[in-house]
């Protein structure tokens, strides 16, 4: 099904609820959420999240990670790593 056509297919279906307030609110939420996730960069499915382990762990292994020196804050180390706070 191409754009268009999905574009279509919802608008008829918005249409059909359209004078029902109590379903036209859930829609409301429910594309208020949608939006959300589309913009969430945190979110990512159960493979993506074990891969980021994987190389996280390849990476600490080849020994490309930074500590945090005695007395340092977080926010000195990202600076110092050249991370903009």
């Amino acid at each position: 099904m191409s754009t268009t056509e999905l574009n279509i297919q919802i608008w008829k279906n918005i249409a059909e609820i359209a004078d029902d307030e109590k379903l036209m609110t859930q829609l409301k939420n429910y594309l208020k959420k949608l939006v959300t996730k589309k913009h969430d960069d945190t979110l990512m499915t159960k493979k993506e999240f074990f891969t980021k382990l994987d190389e996280a762990e390849a990476e600490y292994k080849r020994g490309e990670f930074t500590t945090l020196l005695p007395g340092e804050s977080v926010s000195d180390m990202l600076k110092r790593c050249g991370y903009a706070i």
